[in-house]
């Protein structure tokens, strides 16, 4: 136990001294931004969590289908704890409905596919949490691409990662609030450390040290589950240091540097600034650690 606790904590210690790193050679720093952009002309559901799911096999994660739309990316100059490569703030307009995982893929959908071959035998530790309905972690960028390629091979459906601005319109759902829910945060809301500072007005709480079932928390409009915390979640883009010439229809900036990836939505092991929905980060798509998974995305018919 004492073993386990030592080497999470050496882990842990490695991934700060690489953002270090990254910060020391030009890579923007992994720190936070969001504020009240324009609104959203997504129409979610009637309320959190109404929307209808499904699921293209029964080891398959469940899918909600999320509607066509357009918002505001990106942080204004003026929202708290806002990072420069939140900006500038730019509208996307995503054209076509798109069927999004109502929950980050949990660890019996991962073992699914190590049991059928797939995920290159890959089977990640859970650092003594539990498996099952938890947000599977110890998973690079690359490793999230072998699990959609085995899905996708599966079903005959093309399973992808969601794009960051698509992250980022799902996270919203329709709100242009730091948060869905709103502008404050507090650990009834979301899983992250709850005795770091808080953030714009919200309070200190619990902190749970790990991950909890993928179901915890309340879902959001669009009845997607802990789009802020728990896990942080791999997108397709290459990094950028700002939006600067970024899609702006929804698709995934690839160009660029591509050894880094972007990672979106905060983990459990974080202060909430950086759960906001407009704060990005990234790291090197080879990277491992219990503090992150990933959501995955199709295509559907309009």
């Amino acid at each position: 136990m004492l073993s386990s606790r030592f080497t999470f904590l050496r882990s842990s210690i490695y991934r700060w001294i690489c953002i270090a790193f990254l910060s020391v050679f030009g890579v923007p720093s992994f720190m936070p931004g969001a504020r009240l952009a324009a609104p959203s002309k997504a129409k979610p559901s009637a309320k959190p969590g109404s929307a209808a799911s499904f699921r293209d096999c029964k080891e398959c994660p469940e899918m909600v289908t999320v509607p066509a739309g357009s918002f505001t990316m990106g942080s204004p100059e003026n929202e708290p704890e806002r990072q420069i490569y939140e900006g500038p703030q730019h509208k996307v307009t995503i054209a076509k409905p798109f069927a999004v995982g109502k929950f980050a893929v949990t660890f019996a959908e991962w073992d699914a596919c190590v049991a059928a071959g797939g995920c290159g035998a890959h089977r990640p530790g859970d650092q003594g949490w539990g498996r099952g309905d938890r947000p599977v972690i110890n998973v690079s960028w690359n490793d999230a691409k072998s699990y959609l390629d085995w899905l996708s091979r599966k079903t005959a459906k093309r399973y992808r990662l969601l794009s960051e601005a698509e992250r980022e319109y799902v996270t919203r759902a329709g709100s242009t609030a730091q948060f869905w829910w709103g502008p404050t945060i507090t650990p009834d809301q979301a899983n992250y450390d709850g005795t770091a500072s808080v953030y714009a007005g919200g309070a200190k709480g619990k902190y749970t040290e790990k991950t909890v079932p993928v179901k915890s928390y309340q879902p959001n409009p669009f009845g997607l589950y802990q789009v802020h915390g728990n896990v942080w979640e791999w997108v397709e883009d290459c990094w950028n240091d700002n939006y600067d010439g970024a899609p702006a229809d929804g698709s995934a900036w690839i160009t660029d540097n591509c050894s880094l990836r972007v990672l979106r939505g905060g983990s459990w092991g974080i202060d909430p600034r950086t759960l906001r929905a407009a704060f990005r980060s990234r790291y090197f798509s080879t990277f491992r650690d219990a503090y992150t998974g990933f959501r995955i995305a199709r295509s559907v018919n309009p």
